[in-house]
C-alpha cells in the first residue's frame, strides 16, 4: 500500500507561472505557523506576559536562526569538503541539505537574541519552543518521505517502500519513523505535561525535548541508511548518532538543573513572579 503511494507523490505542491511550491517549503511554513499558534495557547495557560507582538518577533528570530542554522550545520557536518570546493553552493537552498542539528542551535541563537533585546526570560522561551518544535520535524520528515530522500535499509517488513533513488528493493521509510517518533510521539508528551498547573520549572521541556530527541534520533539511525558522502563514522555509527549524544547528556544535564533550581517559568524581566515550591 505505502509503495502504491509512494509512487504517486509529487515534491512539487504547485505552480504558478514561474513559482514552484514544494512540500517541503509548506512544511516549513506550517510548522512555524502551527508552532506560533500553540505557543500562544502555552503562554496564556502558563500565565506569563508575552504579547502577541513580542512572539510573532521571537518566532521570526527563531525561524530565521533555524534555516540559518540549519543550512550552516549540513556544510559543517554533511558537506565533506564539497563547498569547500564550491562555495557558492552553499547559498543553493533549492537543491537541498539541512541538519535538524544545525536548526536546533541556530533556532535557540537566533530565538536568544530576540528575548534578550526584548527584556523576555530566555529559558522559558526555550521551554515552548521546544515543546513545539516536533510539529516542525514531523511536517519536515513527511516532506522527506515525499521527497523520496533519507530511506532506511533494506527490509522485508510488510510496509517496505520501493523509493525511485534507492533501488528495487522495499526500504524502510525511516522518514515516517522518525515523523512518528520525533513529531507525534514527542509533541504528545511535551505537549500534555505542559497543560500543567502550575508549568514545570524552566529548564523542564527544554531538557525533556532534548534528550527524547537524542534517543529517538539515535534509534531511527540504526534502520537509515546514512548520507552517501560520509557513509558510517565507525562500526554501525553515523553522523547522526553522533551529533544527537551530546543532546542526550544536556537534556539530562538540564533536567537535573531545573529539579534542583525550581525556577518558576516567566516572561519579562521586570515582572515578579512566585516562586515554585
Amino acid at each position: 500500500m505505502l509503495n502504491d503511494l509512494y509512487h504517486m507523490l509529487d515534491p512539487v505542491a504547485f505552480t504558478l507561472g514561474p513559482l514552484t511550491v514544494r512540500w517541503y517549503g509548506l512544511a516549513y511554513l506550517a510548522g512555524f505557523a502551527l508552532g506560533a499558534l500553540v505557543m500562544w495557547s502555552l503562554i496564556k495557560r502558563w500565565k506569563i506576559d508575552v504579547g502577541s507582538d513580542d512572539l510573532i518577533t521571537i518566532v521570526v528570530g527563531i525561524a530565521f536562526g533555524g534555516i540559518l542554522g540549519g543550512r550552516l550545520g549540513y556544510v559543517l557536518f554533511y558537506g565533506a569538503g564539497y563547498y569547500l570546493a564550491h562555495p557558492l553552493a552553499i547559498f543553493m537552498l533549492n537543491q537541498g541539505g539541512m541538519s535538524i542539528h544545525g536548526g536546533l542551535l541556530g533556532a535557540f541563537i537566533g530565538g536568544s537574541l530576540v528575548c534578550r533585546s526584548l527584556k523576555i526570560s530566555i529559558p522559558t522561551i526555550c521551554d515552548l519552543g521546544f515543546t513545539v518544535t516536533p510539529i516542525g520535524l514531523f511536517f519536515g520528515r513527511l516532506a522527506n518521505f515525499v521527497n523520496g530522500e533519507l530511506w532506511g535499509k533494506v527490509t522485508d517488513l510488510p510496509w517496505g517502500v520501493v523509493f525511485e533513488t534507492g533501488g528495487p528493493l522495499p526500504r524502510h521509510p525511516s522518514q515516517l519513523y522518525e515523523a512518528l517518533l520525533e513529531g507525534l510521539v514527542l509533541f504528545c508528551v511535551l505537549y500534555v505535561l505542559a497543560r500543567r498547573r502550575p508549568p514545570y520549572p524552566q529548564g523542564f521541556y527544554t531538557g525533556l525535548f532534548l534528550v527524547l530527541y537524542g534517543v529517538f534520533r539515535i534509534l531511527v539511525e540504526f534502520v537509515r541508511v546514512p548520507d552517501a558522502q560520509l557513509g558510517y563514522l565507525f562500526g554501525p555509527i553515523t553522523m547522526g548518532q553522533v551529533l544527537s549524544l551530546p543532546l542526550v547528556i544536556l537534556g539530562v544535564i538540564l533536567l537535573a538543573w531545573s529539579a534542583t533550581q525550581k525556577r518558576p517559568q516567566r516572561g519579562h524581566y521586570d515582572v515578579p513572579v512566585a516562586r515554585i515550591s
